[in-house]
């Protein structure tokens, strides 16, 4: 989705409580995975069979894309079985050190937890939906759920455990029965919290159109004996 749908914190938010359009995504998106598995995927942008670090592997072999990096929100769904939506966005420049997202990315887990923002907006949905996620909503999800952080060599993924938080799973059981009738869109933030650090700025955005629970590919439990090798669905 456009950038400028979302309103984020303007420069001079602190003084007049002022939101603008956040303009471009400072990282491009490179794509999304649905996945499904008999248990939680964490860290998959370490397993050997992710698409996004076979590619960058492979561009790295060939000389190609040295600098390039990825960062990947992984929203785990838990369920008898559970599913990830896997969002990566990446950059082939340094990103800016001393910057917010590059302070986000070194910091530890509490400066992490304090900062990481999601923004969504419900484009299309029953009512139910609307009042119980919120049309235009902002979270800490660092606070309200329990996020872990992933840094490999050229990746960073934030794995987002729905599950738990009763009222998320709740709010997300919800949507769930209507997911095939909700288009959303979900923006990723480092949240600013001094003046210096404003504006803020999209690390990037997806729009999830209409989902169907099914679509998503099968792939094999983390500790899965290499024997019982799941097939993985096209």
């Amino acid at each position: 989705p456009p950038g400028d749908l979302f309103l984020l914190r303007s420069p001079n938010y602190f003084t007049k409580r002022q939101k603008s359009p956040a303009g471009d995504y400072l990282l491009s998106p490179s794509g999304m995975d649905w996945l499904k598995s008999q248990s939680k995927l964490d860290n998959v942008l370490s397993r050997p069979d992710n698409r996004m670090a076979q590619a960058l592997r492979q561009a790295q072999a060939q000389g190609k894309s040295l600098k390039s990096f990825i960062f990947a929100v992984n929203l785990q769904v838990p369920g008898k079985e559970h599913h990830s939506a896997v969002f990566y966005f990446s950059t082939d420049e340094p990103i800016t050190s001393g910057s917010l997202l590059s302070r986000f990315i070194e910091g530890d887990d509490a400066f992490r937890n304090q900062r990481f923002k999601l923004v969504n907006r419900i484009v299309k949905g029953p009512w139910i939906v609307k009042k119980a996620v919120g049309n235009y909503s902002a979270c800490l999800l660092g606070k309200a759920l329990t996020c872990n952080y992933h840094r490999g060599p050229n990746y960073f993924e934030i794995d987002v455990d729905i599950g738990s938080s009763a009222i998320a799973n709740a709010i997300l059981r919800l949507a769930l029965g209507y997911v095939t009738s909700v288009t959303i869109d979900m923006g990723f933030v480092v949240e600013a919290q001094s003046e210096e650090e404003l504006p803020e700025r999209l690390i990037g955005a997806v729009r999830v159109c209409q989902m169907e629970m099914s679509a998503a590919t099968v792939v094999d439990a983390p500790n899965a004996p290499r024997g019982n090798k799941v097939n993985h669905l096209s």
